[in-house]
């Protein structure tokens, strides 16, 4: 996900809410759970989160002042995504923003009240967690930019690089994947097309 689309998010969900306008009507701190599903000490997610708290604080956020923030670096390990959840949950704040699909699965396990925002999920509808993209429905909400044709257009791309190839794997992790279905199938397609084999390669790490 692009720096500036995940920006958009955090920033955008955050200052549109309506507890947005309560707290600075109020003068009150609000409290905002954030659960990433990346390391720490991944480079690019911290610069993620460091420009959104930048933009934050122009709009007024400040934190320790008008908002609180609870952050929780999970990595890519399921238990610990699982683990994560279940803390900020406890946390109780009054919403939850979440990096991906198996935080927000994560957090559904934990919680069907508190308000859940999520910045990267693959198949929303697919996965469950809305209704439909018009009216998400529950206590989830979000952004995706993505869709199933990715799955040929990945093979596109390789075939534009690498005319001459034959046979082509399809690596995921079903754990941290649930939804590699959704480009498996047009993955498929799209090769049969053009006469290459495809191999998929569902890898548990």
């Amino acid at each position: 996900m692009r720096r500036r689309d995940f920006i958009k998010v955090v920033v955008g969900s955050a200052t549109t809410l309506p507890l947005a306008a309560r707290a600075q009507l109020s003068g009150g701190i609000r409290h905002v759970g954030v659960l990433m599903a990346y390391a720490e000490s991944d480079p690019e997610a911290r610069a993620w989160f460091a420009a959104s708290r930048e933009e934050l604080q122009k709009l007024g956020w400040v934190e320790d002042r008008t908002i609180r923030i609870d952050i929780r670096w999970a990595g890519a390990s399921v238990e610990s995504i699982e683990r994560s959840a279940k803390e900020l949950v406890a946390l109780k704040p009054e919403l939850i923003l979440s990096s991906s699909t198996p935080s927000t699965a994560a957090l559904l396990q934990q919680t069907r009240t508190l308000p859940i925002i999520f910045a990267l999920v693959a198949d929303p509808v697919g996965s469950g967690f809305v209704a439909n993209l018009e009216r998400p429905g529950g206590n989830v909400t979000g952004f995706t930019n993505l869709e199933p044709t990715l799955g040929s257009k990945w093979l596109a791309l390789l075939r534009e690089i690498a005319p001459r190839v034959g046979r082509v794997v399809f690596l995921f992790n079903p754990a941290t994947a649930p939804y590699a279905e959704y480009y498996l199938k047009p993955f498929k397609d799209a090769a049969a097309s053009v006469g290459v084999e495809a191999i998929t390669d569902p890898k548990r790490t």
